[in-house]
């Protein structure tokens, strides 16, 4: 029996914030569609996510919303209700005693459903709300049918193995593309993409084998293997990924780029999509950008508080060089949207020159280099100083054109953020001048270096303490007697962190300051190890040493400090 409410469904939802006033009437009264319906169609354009719809239907209607992944069904036995009904009515039964039956549904609006069910089996009924796809694959244990979401999408293609459904480099454009455009296959790429943004992966890579298809998320900085499709549906996803990101489909020869927009689990989320012909089809890495998720907030990126308040001083600078280093993937664009926005008001004005931008900054002047019409870093540079900037940043410095401009931007009064490829701190001066730079003028313009790298969190859900081994702190460089009184975590493995021990990530930090002692051995002209010898002497803090600090406070484990400080 559904209750009595003071609101109704509508204002429920518009209140939530992810529905306007003007949307729920184009779609309940323009499309005259009844209010279950109304909500999956809000759904399927991408307002809002079916979790958080559900939640929202929960505090209205009073039902607990529940997760069925780790569903197992024991001894569940319902005489009189068949599959059939149970498909239809999107209802399971996950738990049962003598008088009640515990059953999860995904239309609350269907009380003549329940009323059916309390009828056949004479139970009380205990409602409770899951995923439409939850509930299809809790069925499918039930009945032993074994077939996933995965399956049943590629079995509505028709694309099941050695059907004769398989395209070659040579097949004919006009057909893939309607196969591309075809519902299923178009489910199937939308099923992996949001699946993609639900277990908060950072790129998806569909890779083509002799014979077979792969499909793998990198979540949290390491790739996953997932639930692939057939080989034989090779051609008709990838087409479909490049008809959305507006590639030409006929050309599978050459490398193609391009971008997507989509309004996926009630977000916009802008793809990036990169193709490569490799021996066995066309390679396709889709990056996911999602700008509503990312904070940039220098408090919240892992920073120890005196690292963080160095760093904070660097940026307050008039002029000179910040370098970050790191390689790909180490956040080092982050942290430098992060400082910009912390020194962004009325007062500056701030040009960055970037490859690719991947987020958009209010306020602040982005260029995106073109090589291919003579739109390089050193040409934008040259052109951006007459245009009066306070602060410069330059995504890579990739050669010594542009290090040279970045330089005499630094000497001449400008504050300029950049970005390295070198293993630590102290390699950057190298790197600089190994490209030529004059060491005199890499002294006198650097105000300071920071390496990072990203460590992966222990999830907060399945995270258990355990002590320290006298092996452990050896390697932290810690006294081994102490290994009874030291208790370090790490995480067993549960949903919430798709059974990985981790749920995002944090970084670790090398802050390099330009001390008239380091400025003197720049002159001298010593190598990296010298430098990084007498910073440490001053007071820096290595990589290694910085993540053995975040292990012994219980964020992250010994492994994944070893695993992205191999360097050390």
């Amino acid at each position: 029996m559904q209750q009595a409410h003071s609101t109704t469904l509508p204002e429920v939802l518009i209140a939530s914030g992810k529905v306007t006033e003007d949307i729920l009437k184009t779609v309940m009264h323009e499309e005259g569609l009844p209010p279950y319906k109304a909500c999956q169609r809000l759904i399927d354009m991408g307002f809002i996510a079916e979790e958080e719809l559900l939640k929202i239907f929960s505090q209205y209607f009073k039902y607990p919303y529940v997760s069925l992944k780790n569903f197992q069904p024991k001894d569940i036995f319902i005489e009189g209700v068949s599959e059939n009904f149970m498909r239809e009515s999107k209802c399971v039964p996950i738990e049962m005693n003598d008088s009640c039956m515990k059953l999860a549904i995904n239309n609350p609006f269907d009380g003549t459903a329940l009323d059916a069910v309390r009828m056949v089996t004479g139970h009380t009924i205990d409602v409770c709300l899951a995923k439409d796809a939850e509930i299809s694959d809790a069925i499918e244990k039930i009945f032993s049918t074994g077939a996933s979401a995965m399956d049943r999408l590629i079995e509505s293609t028709g694309g099941s193995e050695g059907d004769g459904f398989a395209m070659d480099d040579d097949g004919d454009v006009a057909h893939l593309k309607d196969l591309a455009s075809e519902a299923p296959v178009i489910r199937l790429v939308n099923m992996l993409i949001s699946r993609a943004i639900e277990l908060k992966a950072s790129d998806i890579h569909f890779e083509p084998f002799e014979k077979a298809f792969h499909v793998r998320y990198r979540i949290d900085g390491v790739l996953h293997d997932m639930e692939s499709p057939p080989k034989n549906l090779q051609a008709a996803v990838i087409s479909r990924i490049k008809i959305m990101s507006k590639l030409n489909i006929a050309e599978r020869r050459l490398p193609q780029d391009g971008r997507i927009k989509l309004r996926v689990m009630g977000k916009e989320i802008d793809f990036r999509v990169s193709t490569l012909p490799t021996l066995y089809g066309e390679s396709v890495v889709m990056r996911i950008l999602d700008s509503e998720s990312i904070v940039f907030d220098l408090d919240l990126l892992g920073f120890p508080t005196h690292e963080l308040q160095h760093f904070e001083d660097l940026i307050q600078r008039p002029y000179g060089i910040i370098l970050v280093t790191g390689p790909t993937g180490s956040g080092k664009t982050t942290t430098l949207y992060s400082a910009l926005s912390k020194i962004n008001n009325n007062s500056n004005k701030i040009i960055t020159v970037e490859d690719p931008v991947e987020y958009q900054l209010t306020g602040i002047n982005q260029i995106h280099v073109k090589p291919s019409i003579g739109l390089t870093f050193a040409s934008c540079l040259r052109s951006i100083l007459r245009q009066d900037p306070d602060i410069i940043m330059i995504g890579e410095i990739r050669d010594a054109e542009t290090a040279e401009i970045a330089i005499h931007s630094a000497l001449t009064g400008h504050l300029v953020f950049s970005t390295l490829h070198t293993n630590d701190s102290a390699g950057a001066v190298t790197r600089l001048i190994e490209m030529g730079m004059e060491n005199y003028l890499v002294s006198s313009s650097l105000i300071g270096i920071m390496a990072q790298r990203l460590v992966r969190v222990i999830c907060t859900n399945c995270k258990e303490e355990y002590p320290a081994t006298e092996e452990m702190l050896r390697e932290m460089g810690r006294d081994p007697s102490e290994a009874g009184s030291i208790m370090l975590a790490r995480g067993r493995g549960c949903e919430h962190c798709a059974n990985t021990g981790y749920r995002g990530r944090s970084g670790i930090y090398e802050l390099l300051l330009m001390h008239d002692d380091v400025r003197k051995l720049i002159l001298a002209q010593s190598d990296s190890k010298a430098i990084k010898d007498r910073a440490r002497e001053l007071g820096m803090q290595t990589l290694r040493e910085a993540g053995w600090d975040k292990v012994i406070a219980q964020e992250t484990t010994v492994a994944e400090v070893i695993r992205v400080t191999q360097v050390e």
